[in-house]
């Protein structure tokens, strides 16, 4: 359980992180965490340790972990290296994926159908993260599979952000359609753009997400 208590434990503070209860620099104390969240002080750390994958915070040897809020060069640096993974992925995927991950890639969309209509962001996205790791695995490279999840690690909080952004769920889920579509049809060059474009935070979306980014910030 404690595993999943932790995950749940990494999300609050991201969302804490960007609604400014906690500022950039800012110490993170992992006992009065601890008492906060009514837990032990290991799901603290492991949650510490998720924070840090993504970069929102730095774990500073005999320190402590301190907050750390990548600037807008970064992320969108970040942004666009996730976009090209996710197009090689796709192309791949395209070529290689079997029937049953097609069926358990549907199985996803449904979920985030529900979770569209129900308005649960959260919800989505826990499918949304199934759905791109389906097509990770599918590319049949594992080397490139674990760069995709690493790379996708970090960026989960900026990714779980921007579908709050009004109208992006349901946009999401039109993308996921076209995805799915051109992997069904095994159309490599498709698959890839439909993804990369999915993925890609580039003019209005950038803005809008930056926008966000920093009103929760201040």
């Amino acid at each position: 359980m404690e595993p999943r208590r932790a995950d749940a434990i990494a999300e609050e503070l991201e969302d804490l992180i960007f609604s400014g209860a906690f500022a950039n620099g800012d110490r993170l104390d992992e006992i009065r965490l601890a008492e906060q969240f009514g837990v032990s002080r290991t799901p603290i750390r492991e949650a510490f340790q998720r924070l840090a994958l993504s970069g929102l915070v730095e774990q500073i040897p005999r320190r402590g972990v301190f907050v750390r809020q990548p600037g807008p060069v970064e992320l969108i640096e970040m942004f666009e290296v996730m976009a090209e993974l996710e197009a090689v992925c796709g192309r791949l995927a395209a070529l290689r994926i079997s029937d049953k991950a097609l069926d358990r890639l549907r199985d996803a969309n449904a979920q985030c159908q529900a979770a569209v209509q129900a308005g649960d962001a959260d919800a989505y996205y826990r499918q949304n993260e199934r759905f791109h790791h389906i097509i990770y695995a599918q590319s049949g490279n594992s080397f490139l599979e674990q760069e995709a999840l690493r790379l996708h690690r970090r960026l989960k909080p900026f990714r779980r952000m921007q579908l709050h952004l009004r109208g992006r769920m349901k946009q999401s889920m039109a993308e996921h359609e076209d995805i799915v579509a051109a992997l069904t049809e095994g159309d490599s060059l498709g698959a890839s753009n439909t993804l990369r474009q999915h993925v890609a935070i580039q003019g209005e979306k950038f803005h809008h997400l930056m926008a966000s980014y920093k009103a929760a910030a201040e």
